[in-house]
């Protein structure tokens, strides 16, 4: 057998399993306390954020390049995240990806309990909530995740089940790397930097694919799919089949990420607060549910390698802008979600060395 058996086994109730159960209520273990139950109103009237859409095939056009980083630019400083379209992925690898992780998904359970880990350190992993042990409410998710770059170093410890996952999954995951590659670059050049700043180090940066399975759920009122958190990498970069990505609003506010044809949606994460110094935020976000459709994500997270420290770029540090966050690797990160309930405080909160700093 192919798969890497996880070092720190689990026995627990997916909400697959539960789902198809047909059970009419959560669990008492799924029910958030009354302020942090999401607002579900999905009406004509209902607050929606159209994030910026950056057509990307402007990039190379010289004439029209430098409008597209100033694109970028406004977005990242104002809400943290953007769309893409024409981003260089052809549509039929991104079908294909969200195929094959619906194929995973609707496996019998003893099939992907074969990779089922608490260990946030396994490279490939098949798990429940967010973190199993130490959340005190559950989240209605399931998700695989597992090391993607290089992908000849990970590939072989992916699922063999279904078939075609390492082939179909494995193209997306290449893709979204290019692409990655070529957001860097604009988020660089937005910040005054250098294009191929860290040129190198992104090449043989870490990038984690977390494949998110939220089924109908009874009662999405009283629960979530994720809880309110901020990615810990430089960005993420998310492909989703359906609504249900709420990101929040410099006052406070959710906002929901609609669904557009062939899109993909960017996030920053906390690496990249850090290394602009606090010009960019990292975005808060949270995934909804709902009581009809299922819904799929493929997140593509980024960073350096797991132990380089992510700092503040030399050149943004200045009098009007002193040093502002301690430097941080995805290990450090790993190390503090093994330990801490997200909800109780956000990571990039423990780097800032002058607490007052706007979050």
């Amino acid at each position: 057998m192919e798969e890497k058996k996880g070092t720190s086994k689990c026995s627990f109730t997916s909400a697959t399993t539960l789902s198809q159960m047909g059970i009419n209520s959560v669990p008492d273990c799924y029910i958030l306390p009354q302020s942090h139950r999401p607002t579900l109103d999905h009406g004509p009237h209902s607050s929606t954020v159209y994030l910026p859409v950056i057509d990307l095939s402007s990039l190379g056009n010289p004439l029209l390049r430098s409008t597209v980083i100033e694109q970028v630019h406004v977005a990242c400083k104002e809400l943290g995240a953007f769309q893409v379209i024409n981003h260089g992925i052809p549509i039929p690898i991104v079908d294909q990806a969200l195929e094959v992780a619906a194929e995973f998904f609707d496996m019998p359970n003893e099939k992907k309990m074969r990779i089922a880990s608490t260990d946030a350190r396994e490279p490939v992993r098949y798990g429940t909530s967010l973190n199993y042990i130490n959340d005190k409410v559950k989240y209605w998710r399931d998700f695989i995740k597992h090391y993607s770059n290089p992908i000849s170093r990970w590939i072989d410890l992916w699922p063999s089940d279904p078939p075609s996952y390492k082939e179909k999954m494995g193209n997306y995951a290449k893709a979204v790397h290019i692409l990655h590659k070529e957001l860097m670059e604009v988020l660089f050049e937005s910040l005054g930097l250098k294009p191929d700043y860290l040129q190198n180090d992104i090449e043989e940066g870490s990038q984690v694919m977390a494949v998110n399975f939220y089924p109908a759920c009874p009662e999405p009122n009283l629960t979530l799919g994720l809880p309110p958190h901020s990615d810990y990498g430089l960005l993420t970069i998310l492909l989703q089949n359906q609504r249900g990505l709420e990101t929040m609003d410099n006052d406070g506010k959710w906002q929901s990420v609609p669904v557009i044809k062939e899109g993909l949606v960017v996030q920053l994460g906390d690496h990249m607060e850090v290394l602009s110094n606090g010009r960019y935020k990292s975005v808060v976000h949270r995934a909804c549910l709902n009581s009809e459709k299922r819904r799929l994500s493929i997140a593509s997270l980024h960073s350096l390698e797991i132990e380089k420290k992510v700092i503040p770029a030399q050149e943004l540090v200045d009098e009007q802008h002193p040093l502002a966050y301690e430097g941080v690797s995805f290990g450090d990160f790993l190390h503090f979600l093994s330990k801490n309930d997200i909800l109780e405080g956000r990571y990039i909160d423990t780097l800032r060395k002058n607490p007052q700093i706007d979050a």
